[in-house]
């Protein structure tokens, strides 16, 4: 782990200033749209704008930096996220914010393209694995102290817009001074969706509906918060709730997932989702129970997502594996586009507590069809034969799951050099 730290302790830090940007504006933009007046149905589309630009930049984030180089792709996109994060309260119109959420989605997505492809540059064979932990830490982590910024000014002012815009230019000063270009990222050419729907249903089916949980949490959560009257540090303790469960109940459910029937884990893990949002929907919107639920609602639907590819890996040659990633990041972001939309128009139908009652139907919903998944296919893979978990989250681009996909690959070519 020291080792990944001295060689890449400045995309880390960097990275880290970068995710309280974005967990910055994400929340806050929630909250201030509140006190704009932005109907729920604006909000949704508000927020659903972040998955369109960020699953078209996933896309063309490699074509650009072929073309034009990792810096310099890294400095534009930066430059943009700023310059957005500064229009934001100056231009309050929810067609302003709907554009200025595509680009802010399109260049992380680039920017998180460029930074993983170093860091998996960085690594080794012997390390990706805990370089992947690590960065996976500094995102949620950034994500969570993000949430807590937001009680330090006034969220009707300008201050909070500049906060995450200076973070944001500032994360781009240690990263651009410390690394070097790398070789363009090269995309696995990705395995049609047919292809892989018949390897893994299940795989499929998951990421198309934790897409739309995940983008349900990121987008609305503080939406939710403002609208049963919840205080900024009251919103900022529910949503970090949410960041500081998907980090601490990660590794639990990675550690069960190499040791027990993966479809049974998955069905355990979205019925225990489903179940906690069902609670916070009777709760009222008693406070100590969102915390207490939001907490188990992270700590299992952003695990699932790693999970989910790593069944998916059960069933597919490790020549296979890259390929299949492309089309697992493109169904969980089809899913994470159509996710804000349906949950703005839930809460317009049965009020705030709708939000909960999404969640619980998309996760119910996913423990219905694993439960249904167990009686089409008698057996799933032997333990010892499944591939090795490896933590990934639902913000991270394509190149993370491809270093995911890496470490999957690399496990299985070791334990069959073992067997021969």
């Amino acid at each position: 782990m020291l080792q990944v730290i001295r060689s890449s302790w400045a995309l880390l830090a960097g990275m880290f200033m970068l995710m309280i940007g974005n967990g910055l504006q994400g929340t806050l933009l929630g909250v201030r749209g509140g006190v704009e007046g932005f109907s729920t149905l604006e909000m949704s589309v508000i927020m659903s704008g972040y998955f369109v630009g960020f699953l078209g930049g996933s896309r063309m984030a490699p074509d650009m930096i072929r073309r034009v180089g990792h810096v310099r792709v890294f400095a534009a996109l930066g430059s943009l996220i700023s310059a957005v994060l500064i229009l934001y309260p100056a231009i309050t119109n929810p067609y302003a914010w709907t554009i200025g959420r595509v680009l802010i989605g399109f260049c992380f997505s680039g920017v998180y393209v460029t930074a993983e492809s170093w860091l998996n540059n960085a690594a080794d064979n012997d390390n990706r694995g805990k370089a992947l932990s690590l960065y996976m830490i500094v995102q949620m982590a950034g994500i969570v102290l993000a949430q807590y910024v937001l009680v330090f000014a006034d969220i009707e002012g300008y201050t909070l817009f500049i906060v995450a815009s200076v973070m944001v230019s500032v994360a781009f000063a240690p990263i651009l001074l410390s690394i070097s270009p790398t070789p363009a990222f090269e995309a696995a050419k990705p395995m049609s969706l047919r292809e892989l729907i018949g390897f893994s249903p299940l795989g499929c089916m998951g990421m198309f509906l934790l897409g739309g949980v995940f983008a349900a949490q990121f987008g609305m959560a503080a939406v939710y918060g403002t609208m049963i009257g919840l205080t900024i540090a009251q919103i900022s303790g529910f949503v970090s709730a949410i960041y500081v469960g998907a980090l601490i109940l990660q590794y639990p459910i990675g550690w069960a997932s190499d040791r027990m029937d993966r479809r049974l884990l998955i069905l355990i893990a979205s019925a225990v989702s489903g179940v906690a949002a069902l609670v916070a929907f009777a709760s009222g919107g008693d406070f100590t129970m969102l915390l207490i639920t939001g907490f188990f609602i992270g700590g299992t639907t952003n695990p699932l997502y790693a999970l989910l590819i790593a069944y998916t890996n059960d069933f597919l040659e490790h020549e296979d594996m890259a390929a299949a990633s492309g089309g697992l990041v493109f169904i969980n972001g089809v899913g994470a586009i159509a996710g804000p939309l349906i949950t703005g128009w839930m809460m317009g139908l049965f009020g705030p507590k709708g939000f909960f009652l999404f969640i619980a139907f998309l996760m119910i919903a996913m423990a219905v069809y694993a439960a249904y998944r167990m009686t089409r296919r008698a057996s799933t893979t032997p333990v010892d034969e499944m591939v090795s978990y490896a933590p990934v989250l639902p913000a991270a681009s394509p190149v993370a799951v491809d270093m995911a996909q890496e470490i999957y690959i690399e496990a299985e070519l070791e334990e069959e050099s073992q067997s021969d």
